[in-house]
């Protein structure tokens, strides 16, 4: 694969592009959610086996995350764009065409390498505009994010019940090969390139580790985020095991928090601006703990249906989209120049603490444990996060900083 100089463009991106780009990355996470159960019984493993192609997925992403800032901001974003895509496309056909589930396991940890979309559409975005307007746009950006997760898992469950799990595979791989030849055309570059070595790059690290700020936004991020990936592993259990539905109903149901997510990125781009980004974070955060907080207090009290476990979350959702935008604008503005590195190693944090959330709240649920050990383990992160950005609010007024 060779692309040549002369193909690139030098405009910066549209919006559309980089929408595109963040939920490319979504939907590859969640389509495929309603169809664990039987992908379980077509590779003839255990269900908790499946759902290691979340905790494995989002690892992976992790790991990505901590390379593809610093090869970005050494080769440019486009290039490392098109490769990744490029390479997702591969790693589709492999999960479509795997005859076993650890071969099945292998190319949905390649899957992975579609979070250069993610990571590379918020850099852009830190590229083009300062810290509270790329904060706002942030938020426009990620309603990709919130779009495909809203509707994702209910074309997956429609897809899984009409055609089998494999559809929800080849979907991701058309919109891949459109998003492919989207950026081709339309993605020019928008950063020079730094001219130091990877060496050299990741020797700048410390700069961002060594600074207070940069891991109060991270963290706030982290914990935020975790609260979801925590319901991403444990939510498809509690919708099939718990309350009987349907692949389909799983999937209706489980787009509740991504409603939520929408909200919460439009009142981001929205207000980002004019309402400071730490506000913004807390309020999201403040939101985020009492969606599961109010589930929680239903199902102490034996009446938790389905109906209110979804409905809450939406909660989550909203409180969600004003957080991660507004704290990812505020760890890729403590050292601009570093903007692809750090948006990268905020997302590996954010998506390292959300393997470990996902993978653990699949082991704490069983039928006679019901929902309660989900919503703990969502609650003690959602006050995590509150704990973090809060840190950052009261080093702001102590220091000025």
């Amino acid at each position: 694969m060779q692309f040549s100089s002369r193909a690139v463009h030098r405009t910066p991106p549209k919006l559309a592009t980089l929408v595109l780009l963040s939920g490319l990355a979504a939907l590859s996470m969640n389509l495929f959610l309603p169809s664990l159960p039987n992908m379980a019984l077509h590779f003839d493993t255990d269900y908790k086996v499946m759902q290691l192609s979340i905790a494995l997925y989002l690892l992976v992403n992790a790991i990505l995350q901590i390379l593809i800032g610093p090869l970005a901001d050494k080769a440019g974003r486009r290039p490392v764009l098109l490769w990744g895509i490029g390479l997702f496309l591969l790693a589709t056909l492999g999960c479509i065409y795997s005859p076993n589930v650890e071969i099945f396991l292998a190319f949905r940890m390649c899957q992975a390498v579609v979070v250069v979309g993610m990571v590379l559409s918020r850099a852009a975005v830190r590229d083009m505009y300062d810290q509270d307007q790329a904060a706002s746009m942030i938020g426009y950006v990620t309603m990709g994010m919130a779009v495909v997760p809203m509707i994702g898992p209910a074309i997956g469950g429609i897809l899984e019940e009409s055609f089998g799990w494999k559809a929800n595979f080849w979907l991701p791989f058309a919109l891949g090969a459109l998003t492919l030849a989207l950026t081709f055309t339309d993605f020019g570059e928008t950063s020079a390139k730094s001219g130091k070595t990877l060496v050299q790059q990741f020797k700048e690290y410390p700069e961002l580790l060594t600074s207070p700020r940069f891991w109060g936004y991270s963290l706030a991020c982290a914990f935020s985020s975790g609260t979801f990936f925590a319901y991403l592993g444990g939510a498809p259990f509690i919708g099939t095991e718990l309350f009987g539905l349907s692949a389909a109903q799983v999937g209706i149901y489980f787009g509740a928090p991504a409603v939520g997510y929408f909200v919460g990125n439009f009142l981001s781009g929205r207000f980002s601006m004019q309402v400071g980004i730490n506000r913004m974070v807390l309020w999201g955060s403040l939101l985020n703990a009492l969606g599961v907080a109010l589930s929680a207090s239903l199902f102490l009290t034996d009446q938790g249906t389905a109906l209110s476990f979804f409905s809450f979350m939406t909660f989550v959702g909203v409180g969600n989209g004003m957080a991660i935008p507004n704290a990812t604008s505020g760890a890729l503005s403590v050292r601009p120049h570093l903007a692809a590195t750090a948006s990268g190693l905020s997302g590996a944090i954010m998506l390292g603490g959300g393997a470990a959330l996902s993978a653990l709240a699949g082991t704490l649920l069983t039928s006679e444990t019901g929902a309660m050990p989900l919503l703990w383990l969502m609650l003690a992160t959602a006050i995590m996060a509150i704990v973090a950005i809060g840190s950052v609010i009261r080093r702001e007024r102590l220091l000025g900083l």
